[in-house]
């Protein structure tokens, strides 16, 4: 994972300890003033709420003990891996794309980050600059040319 995959788990644990729980906990005591619980939708919503957010805080616990930051401010060379910013050109349709290859966690596609895990991402691994990649994709096989590769 990078580091900035890191911070953004870290991030996010502290916004839900932090500020979803007590907004939570003050959710079922003011549904549990109003009676009858076993009737009482407001209760049984934040219930479900808090069940939610305490399932994603161990979650996002489990994940920020277990990864391994990679620095890439130290990762450099000609071949993509682990934290490359690739620059692809469709060879079909000329369009260029720019994907960073990321851990499975802090994957975005929209963003142009790809999990290491994915097709693009395991067909690009080990190549360089002027190399063609054959991608299965679920619309098809797309080939791509590397046209950059850098890292930082």
């Amino acid at each position: 994972m990078t580091s900035m995959g890191y911070a953004s788990l870290e991030r996010e644990l502290k916004q839900r300890t932090s500020e979803e729980r007590p907004k939570i906990i003050a959710a079922i005591s003011e549904a549990r003033a109003h009676g009858d619980l076993s009737e009482n939708a407001e209760y049984h919503a934040a219930k479900e709420a808090q069940s939610l957010n305490e399932g994603r805080i161990q979650e996002v616990e489990d994940m920020l003990s277990r990864a391994e930051v990679i620095d890439l401010t130290k990762l450099s060379g000609d071949t993509v891996k682990f934290g490359a910013h690739v620059t692809l050109v469709d060879e079909d349709t000329e369009q260029e794309k720019k994907y960073q290859i990321v851990g499975d966690v802090e994957a975005d596609v929209k963003a142009g980050r790809v999990s290491i895990s994915s097709p693009i991402a395991r067909a690009l691994i080990g190549k360089q600059v002027g190399d063609s990649v054959e991608v299965s994709a679920p619309g098809g096989a797309r080939a791509y040319e590397i046209t950059e590769v850098r890292f930082g």
